[in-house]
């Protein structure tokens, strides 16, 4: 039991939530490229975060795995990106801060669930058993370079409005 639900009920909490903080990550990149700030997304992809990368440290683990160390990266990353949204208001460097720790912290979410994919996904299971097979690999690639552009080009592209006084 963790916080009275039964493992595999937390197990879907925590999986809904990671979901919800994928699809308002792309929401928030798709804001970045076109240089526009939803604060609304951007609450709700940062706390839907923060919030995956705590569930997910509250699962039953075998000690230190990559898992609970991208989780605990995760923490930080939010914690940076939290400062330069709340505190920095993106001025300054904080702009391109704020970009790169949540083009990471989105990134370290689609790469768990990329490996989750693959290790649940009766289609997607049997083309790389052990997560070292090419399929695997490539997803993987596919992924980083994707994300590495859009990194690039969120970078490039947000400048938000300055806050108001």
């Amino acid at each position: 039991m963790i916080f009275g639900f039964t493992l595999e009920t937390f197990t879907r909490v925590h999986v809904f939530i990671s979901l919800v903080g994928i699809a308002s990550g792309l929401i928030v990149v798709g804001g970045m490229l076109r240089a526009q700030r939803n604060r609304q997304s951007t609450a709700v992809f940062l706390h839907s975060t923060l919030l995956t990368s705590i569930t997910g440290l509250l699962l039953p683990s075998s000690g230190i795995t990559p898992a609970v160390v991208l989780g605990y990266l995760s923490i930080a990353l939010m914690f940076v990106a939290f400062l330069a949204v709340n505190s920095f208001q993106f001025r300054g460097s904080w702009r391109w801060i704020y970009v790169v720790t949540a083009i990471v912290a989105l990134y370290f979410n689609c790469f768990v669930g990329v490996v989750q994919a693959f290790q649940k996904l009766p289609t997607l299971q049997p083309l790389a058993p052990t997560l070292t097979e090419l399929p695997f690999q490539i997803a993987q690639g596919v992924l980083l370079i994707v994300m590495a552009v859009l990194g690039f080009l969120s970078v490039r592209n947000f400048h938000p409005e300055p806050a108001a006084a």
